[in-house]
């Protein structure tokens, strides 16, 4: 049977679709000046992008005990949101791959551990708002990534069955949420990843160094 693309795509945000670290390094940048403590270098903060906002407060901040910077977390949010889409941008490949997806039919959404509000924030800044069939926030029901919950409720939204869908993402607990709900996944391996991070052992069904490389049916892992 030849290749063909999945039914339905459904991918995580900050590290696989949007290249978010620069927004999140000029947020954190902000709040050290409003503090008095040292800027961190991008090279500190890009690879744990993924993990949140805390991960990116300890790195930041490690200076700071662990209540101090829980502290943060509200002032963190609101900081990134008065600059949300300043410096960040797609990663290579992003929008022509999901150009082919919409040119095979294939449905896509987003499922992140962003809280909604913000990925919301970020559709329209890339036409997304019309084309993005499903959004699910890390606060958008009781569950977040790595429990599948939220693969699933994107799921039934689409009317997909989750065999029937490919989840995209580049950290160990997108896969992992994939896994649970029986989701066929791709391990991008383009976005942030810490230097001891193993992704051949995540047990994704495929990894791609690009996002390019997913604008071909052969890129895609074959469902029913």
């Amino acid at each position: 049977m030849d290749p063909r693309f999945p039914p339905a795509v459904l991918f995580d945000l900050d590290g696989t679709l949007l290249d978010s670290a620069p927004d999140f390094v000029a947020t954190l940048a902000l709040m050290a000046q409003r503090h008095g403590l040292p800027v961190a270098s991008a090279q500190v903060v890009r690879p744990v992008v993924s993990k949140g906002s805390r991960a990116m407060l300890a790195v930041a901040f490690p200076q700071l005990q662990t209540e101090a910077r829980e502290a943060l977390v509200p002032e963190f949010l609101d900081t990134y949101q008065g600059l949300i889409g300043q410096h960040a941008q797609l990663f290579d490949g992003v929008a022509g791959m999901l150009d082919a997806l919409d040119a095979a039919g294939c449905v896509w959404g987003i499922v992140t551990n962003k809280p909604e509000y913000l990925a919301r924030d970020i559709l329209p800044q890339h036409g997304w708002q019309d084309r993005c069939a499903v959004l699910v926030g890390g606060d958008t029901l009781a569950q977040k990534k790595p429990h599948p919950l939220p693969l699933l409720h994107a799921a039934a939204a689409i009317d997909m069955a989750p065999a029937q869908c490919v989840y995209v993402g580049d950290d160990q607990r997108d896969i992992l949420a994939a896994q649970a709900a029986a989701m066929p996944s791709v391990g991008a391996l383009w976005g942030y990843r810490l230097a001891d991070d193993q992704p051949l052992q995540w047990g994704a069904d495929c990894l791609h160094d690009t996002a390019a490389a997913l604008s071909q049916p052969a890129g895609w892992p074959q469902v029913p």
